[in-house]
């Protein structure tokens, strides 16, 4: 059987062979060659170079091992192998950071998009002839269905919920559990790569995890993953290492405020142009948004050369406890993308500078589309063939849940010149 081994810096040699090198070789699954896995964070960590494929074929890889741990059938063994390869399919240019405006625009996420390429109802490659062997022809002939592939992205559990289809009868469904978690959810194989694979490219070396001993301790119960009790200890390190890598890389401060340039460059842009850009890999996008001057061609040049704005004003998430009722209910409406820019456009005139030179930075709303699984913290460990959660034996997770990612609630940012005069507007329009 045809293969190649591919030389990976994170899990050492991975082999890919049959129909998960068929899907490899596609246009959609090569596209993610393109694209940086962290965004714009390589201006804080400048080795943070590494791309979307690279983590899908960690993924892809992880959970071959863990389906082996699991001495699972045949089948599954390569159906999550597929769903881990693919599982990133929908990201657009610099993956999470457009993420909120797609959803803002269009109402649809990655992993929606993501669904809909594997199924073969998008197809989100418009520059080749015609006749190529599309991702849910490869699955097909290799015995797989598409759409339980795609279900696992999802973590829809075996059913198509836009035509209620059962893809697994209800008592499969809730014996094969399992084959979602391995793919989404707080244990699962993308969330091991990426910490393991980011922290090794930003040199941070708090997402550093016991990937071994989880894999040692893995178990299914009732259909479900969980983790033996000797697993404790290396669950608790994995979850100390994604609240840390979130606060220190995910959502550093300088991250976040390039991000939102970028994004807030992209909102003023027509809405019919969005689903183009998601096609796109960031040197198309870095280059189309130059070619459209402007205020777009200022955004692309300030971040080129990371003449990025600077902090101006902020509300602390321990503040917001002191605060008046309204006050707090002001705060909260700035999660309608509307408001939000609204507020930011009147704090530029009150401060009498150029509209787009002010960005809210409301950080938790974003956090739960990028990372539904932050505050997930509550694995079920098995003991003596019962089940507990794990905030029965670990305080520390009971303590992550509560934990904030990052420490402020609002953050406004300017170009350093005009900080002071937009932090006085700041605090007229938002207090």
């Amino acid at each position: 059987m045809k293969y190649k081994t591919i030389h990976d810096p994170i899990h050492g040699s991975i082999k890919m062979e049959g129909f998960l090198l068929a899907l490899l070789e596609t246009p959609e699954v090569q596209k993610l060659h393109g694209i940086h896995q962290l965004g714009l964070a390589y201006l804080v960590f400048p080795g943070a170079h590494h791309t979307r494929l690279e983590h899908s074929l960690g993924v892809c890889h992880f959970a071959k091992r863990m389906s082996e741990e699991l001495n699972l059938p045949k089948e599954e063994r390569l159906t999550v192998q597929a769903a881990g390869l693919l599982h990133d399919l929908g990201h657009g240019p610099y993956s999470h950071t457009l993420e909120h405006v797609l959803h803002m625009k269009l109402g649809i996420d990655h992993m929606e998009l993501t669904k809909d390429i594997i199924t073969g109802k998008h197809d989100s490659i418009k520059d080749l002839k015609e006749g190529r062997e599309r991702i849910h022809e490869i699955l097909e002939n290799a015995g797989l269905d598409p759409k339980k592939v795609a279900s696992l992205v999802t973590g829809d559990d075996g059913k198509d919920n836009e035509n209620n289809i059962e893809l697994f009868s209800k008592e499969k469904r809730d014996e094969k559990k399992y084959l979602a978690q391995i793919i989404h959810s707080p244990i699962d194989a993308d969330q091991i790569d990426y910490l393991l694979r980011d922290s090794h490219y930003t040199g941070v070396a708090a997402g550093t995890i016991d990937n071994h001993r989880l894999l040692q301790t893995l178990a299914l119960h009732n259909g479900e993953l969980v983790i033996t009790k000797g697993g404790i200890n290396a669950l608790e390190g994995m979850l100390v290492a994604r609240a840390l890598m979130y606060s220190t890389v995910y959502f550093h401060k300088t991250v976040r405020i390039a991000e939102g340039m970028l994004a807030r460059a992209v909102e003023r842009i027509e809405k019919d142009r969005m689903l183009e850009f998601q096609s796109m890999i960031d040197s198309e996008f870095w280059s189309e948004m130059y070619s459209l001057g402007g205020f777009q061609r200022e955004t692309i040049l300030r971040i080129k050369y990371r003449n990025l704005f600077k902090k101006a004003f902020a509300i602390m998430v321990k503040d917001i406890k002191e605060m008046d009722e309204a006050s707090r209910e002001r705060l909260a409406s700035l999660d309608n993308d509307k408001k939000r820019r609204q507020a930011e456009d009147e704090i530029c005139k009150k401060a009498k500078i150029p509209e787009g030179y002010v960005v809210l930075d409301l950080p938790k709303k974003e956090l739960f589309l990028s990372e539904p699984r932050i505050h997930k913290t509550d694995v079920k460990i098995l003991e003596n063939k019962k089940l507990r959660p794990l905030s029965k034996y670990s305080p520390l997770a009971r303590s992550l849940q509560l934990r904030t990612v990052p420490d402020w609630a609002l953050m406004v940012s300017t170009d350093k010149k005009y900080k002071e005069q937009v932090a006085k507007a700041a605090k007229r329009v938002l207090l």
